[in-house]
């Protein structure tokens, strides 16, 4: 078996704030092989994107890396000087954000940014450069790529923009692609489209991905291995199927038992009860154990990870395996 690809061992971010220290990622470890796609799922606020930020060195003040290990290949990313962390993003490392209009320039052309993009890494002309952005346009599902190339963000609609700022991430051939649930905002028809296109570049190119949601639809139907996070913590992982069909941890059950499709007609949806806890005042032991209906004293102690096979769950009652 071939050498993950990205290893990220004991990750931690926090932010310090006058509220006090934020632990937003506090000890995040998993591998990512090339080629492969891994979803990380959680509520708002459980450290996901953060954990996506952090592996493009993008924390800014008061968020700082205070510990652990990101090595991509060989090479440790964190401690590395500005310069050379600018120069692995995009060729090594890209990301593609939530909202387009934030991450393209309203006032130049596609053409021009995907020129800027490319300049930044590599010297090529003008003429090789434009051939090769309408190049990747097709391959995210542009029509008439070489023409709209001339065209500015405003003039395309949202699934449209959201494909042109794919076809930026993948400009330079990287290793890979953290995309921050980049289709939240686009209907549901225009989210299919894009996840069965993101699904065959992956697959075409060989480019890893890390696609960071908060819907386990989307992530079901792309990532072939899941994390769920909460707290700043992975409380779950393994092959998304199975963590989906059974899963292990209190958390994960609530947050699939809270899906519409698990409902009746008429019948009331389940949610998990509560909020999540603030960052600066976690409780002792399991941060989910204020939520959780299966807590009792033993959960004051904060579990250990517990591995079988190709799967790791972080809870001292975790959800019975179904009968076979």
């Amino acid at each position: 078996m071939s050498a993950p690809l990205l290893r990220v061992r004991d990750l931690a971010t926090h932010f310090f704030t006058r509220a006090g220290v934020l632990k937003a990622v506090d000890g995040v470890s998993f591998d990512l092989s090339a080629g492969e796609i891994l979803g990380l799922v959680g509520e708002s606020g459980s450290g996901k994107s953060v954990t996506g930020y952090s592996l493009l060195g993008l924390i800014d003040p008061p968020g700082r890396i205070v510990a652990g290990s990101i090595r991509l290949h060989d090479q440790e990313l964190i401690g590395l000087p500005p310069a050379a962390l600018r120069d692995l993003r995009g060729r090594r490392l890209a990301m593609v954000f939530q909202d387009p209009m934030t991450t393209l320039n309203p006032v130049l052309t596609i053409a021009a940014q995907m020129q800027l993009a490319l300049g930044a890494h590599e010297r090529v002309s003008a003429r090789a450069g434009r051939a090769r952005a309408a190049d990747v346009l097709t391959r995210v599902g542009i029509p008439d790529a070489a023409r709209r190339l001339d065209a500015y963000p405003h003039q395309f609609s949202g699934g449209m923009r959201q494909r042109v700022a794919i076809a930026v991430a993948l400009l330079n051939r990287p290793d890979v692609i953290v995309a921050d649930e980049p289709t939240t905002a686009l209907d549901v028809s225009i989210q299919a489209q894009i996840l069965a296109e993101m699904k065959a570049l992956v697959r075409d190119l060989g480019t890893a991905l890390i696609w960071i949601s908060h819907d386990l639809a989307v992530v079901s139907a792309l990532a072939s291995r899941i994390l769920v996070m909460y707290a700043g913590r992975i409380v779950e992982q393994g092959p998304t199927a199975t963590v989906l069909r059974a899963p292990r941890h209190p958390y994960t059950g609530g947050l699939l038992d809270s899906l519409p499709s698990r409902a009746a007609p008429g019948q009331t949806l389940q949610q998990i009860p509560g909020l999540p806890p603030t960052l600066a005042a976690l409780p002792a032991g399991c941060a989910f154990h204020p939520r959780c209906a299966r807590a009792d004293v033993a959960c004051q102690v904060a579990p250990e990870t517990t591995l079988a096979g190709t799967r790791g769950w972080r809870c001292h009652h975790p959800l019975a395996e179904p009968a076979p």
